[in-house]
């Protein structure tokens, strides 16, 4: 792949851990900065036993960050900083223990502490012996991080430090690099396009302590958001309450809490973009009259009445011109491709997105997803799949359309 514009003024993060494949991190800082990346490395105690800092700052350009604070002058590094500037992560090569530690979260050293800072892609490049890596835990461990959305460049075969041969060497640091540019050159596909993305619930207040809301996490959407961004796109999300945040820094977030907030920036804004994914779990039902204070426990039975909200899948069909496309989400628990037919019609959409509670491991509150995608003569069905993989084949069937 001649392309050497894509990682042109990229963000790199390299995180380097001790193994002695450490000292494939200088070719592949070379090729990194040969392509106009700017890389900055993050090492951990043991890396620094393998490679030197001087060695590495010389080839970047950077200071090597190895520490949570400056022993000479004080200054903090910021892992969250770097969480924030960077467009990747690459952790190459990645240990057993290093791996172990970022599946279960552990954070004893500045790289990993950057790891669950981290809003950009992450891939992890495994290096060491043979049966470290085909380990059940060490398999378990890689398992839980593909499962999270990191990309896993899988070490290949021949002869190890250990003197045995097999898998567990370090992909070549050409091949790594090809991984980085294969990613990044998805960014020129959804170019020019902007797309109105709706994510996680709504809350619908009964009175200023109390909702009706649900469970929804808001991952789906987020998911979404991010791969359309790595597409190209311009994104604007429109997001009910959650913790999650998008990793790409191309999305502009605009956060509300109920189905009317939703309705009113939707509409708004939708006449302007190409696409809409609906994928927000947006409410119902809403309260007539929210009290302004605490309503206090009483023993007899409290009734609380509800009206419909407003109908944003149905609007933005009504609205929609021959040049946009809009896909819907459908959640169902019986009679599923009936259901999801009805609102893929009713509402004027394009394609519509159907999971079913009825399947594990589909639905809220998971990192996996078991979807099919529905249009008016078409049905295809995908296995479960973690929710950046699903986001993948919705923003494709998008694209066709597109």
């Amino acid at each position: 792949m001649n392309t050497p514009e894509i990682l042109n003024g990229k963000h790199i993060v390299l995180g380097i851990t001790g193994s002695i494949a450490a000292y494939k991190a200088c070719l592949l800082i070379r090729l990194l900065t040969k392509k106009g990346a700017n890389v900055q490395v993050v090492i951990t105690p043991s890396g620094k036993e393998f490679i030197t800092p001087l060695t590495l700052s010389t080839l970047t350009g950077n200071s090597v960050v190895s520490d949570f604070f400056d022993r000479r002058d004080g200054s903090w590094h910021s892992h969250v900083s770097l969480g924030l500037w960077a467009d990747a992560m690459l952790i190459a090569p990645a240990t057993a223990s290093t791996i172990a530690k970022m599946a279960n979260g552990i954070a004893d050293n500045i790289l990993l502490t950057t790891y669950l800072s981290m809003r950009a892609p992450v891939f992890v490049a495994p290096a060491m012996d043979l049966d470290m890596f085909v380990h059940t835990t060490t398999k378990r461990n890689l398992e839980m991080l593909s499962e999270a959305g990191n990309c896993i460049i899988s070490p290949t075969e021949g002869l190890l430090a250990s003197g045995l041969e097999g898998k567990g060497r370090m992909e070549e640091p050409e091949e790594i690099v090809l991984t980085l540019e294969r990613y990044f050159s998805h960014d020129k596909r959804f170019m020019g396009k902007k797309i109105l993305i709706t994510a996680g619930p709504t809350f619908e207040r009964i009175d200023p302590v109390r909702f009706i809301g649900n469970y929804s996490s808001g991952k789906m959407g987020i998911a979404l958001a991010d791969t359309c961004a790595r597409h190209g796109a311009e994104v604007i999300l429109i997001c009910g309450p959650t913790t999650y945040q998008t990793k790409e820094r191309k999305v502009q977030r605009i956060d509300i809490e109920s189905a009317a907030d939703m309705y009113a920036i939707t509409t708004k804004l939708f006449p302007a973009t190409d696409a809409a994914i609906l994928c927000a779990a947006v409410a119902d039902f809403t309260p007539i009259n929210p009290e302004t204070k605490k309503i206090k426990r009483k023993q007899q039975e409290f009734t609380l009445a509800l009206k419909p909200t407003l109908d944003i899948a149905q609007t933005l069909g009504g609205m929609k011109t021959k040049d946009q496309v809009i896909a819907g989400f459908a959640l169902e628990t019986n009679n599923e491709i009936i259901n999801a037919r009805k609102k893929l019609e009713s509402k004027n959409l394009d394609f519509i997105v159907l999971n079913s509670l009825a399947d594990a491991g589909a639905g809220f509150r998971t990192d996996t997803n078991k979807i099919t995608i529905l249009t008016s003569d078409r049905e295809i069905s995908f296995p479960l799949k973690n929710k950046s993989a699903v986001a993948e084949d919705i923003v494709n069937f998008l694209g066709d359309l597109l």
